[in-house]
């Protein structure tokens, strides 16, 4: 196979996939070592972002790939799929997803203690909409349901990992982990 058809290959695999998929299992179809596929698959991407394509490849670690649309041409999309648009995540599910990505696992109880508010409304309709799911139960009393960020998620941010979340107030990109404290009226502050 030519190095076009095996590009070929590769960007048929990924248009009927759909979703997320490991280069290894992408080698393995192709016949192929996990490291040249994956020299494919970034040369596949390039050659994507180079023509302005309208669709993309996008990497989601640790190995995986994603043949997606191009987020500047997805209200096009929408508009010749006539599809509903869907609603725009509220204030409050906003909070929730970024209690989550930046702490999961964790429980609704620690989200409602971060928050201060009820949230189980919030995260079912979050994990209706599949931007969160559950990630098995916390070695905690109870045995608490532990919560995680999505792949579509990642997807629908345009991140490719946790690690691109932007860092929180006046920490450095090093120094990714959040720390909390007390505030003055009693309440946990993210700093």
């Amino acid at each position: 196979m030519t190095e076009r058809q095996e590009l070929g290959s590769l960007e048929a695999m990924l248009f009927a996939h759909a979703e997320p998929v490991e280069a290894a299992r992408l080698a393995d179809a192709l016949r192929l070592d996990t490291e040249e596929t994956t020299e494919l698959l970034q040369k596949l991407q390039k050659l994507y972002d180079e023509r302005e394509s309208g669709m993309v490849i996008l990497y989601f670690e640790p190995d995986r790939w994603q043949m997606t649309t191009r987020p500047y041409y997805g209200e096009m999309v929408k508009r010749i799929l006539d599809t509903r648009r869907n609603a725009p995540l509220s204030p409050a599910a906003l909070e929730v997803l970024a209690v989550i990505a930046y702490n999961q696992p964790v429980s609704r109880s620690f989200i409602e203690q971060v928050r201060g508010v009820d949230s189980s409304s919030t995260v079912t309709k979050l994990l209706d909409k599949g931007l969160i799911e559950e990630a098995g139960r916390l070695d905690l009393p109870g045995k608490p349901v532990a919560f995680q960020v999505t792949d579509t998620f990642l997807r629908v941010f345009g991140l490719g990992s946790l690690n691109d979340l932007p860092p929180l107030h006046g920490e450095t990109q090093d120094n990714a982990e959040p720390e909390e404290s007390e505030g003055d009226d009693g309440q946990l502050e993210w700093k």
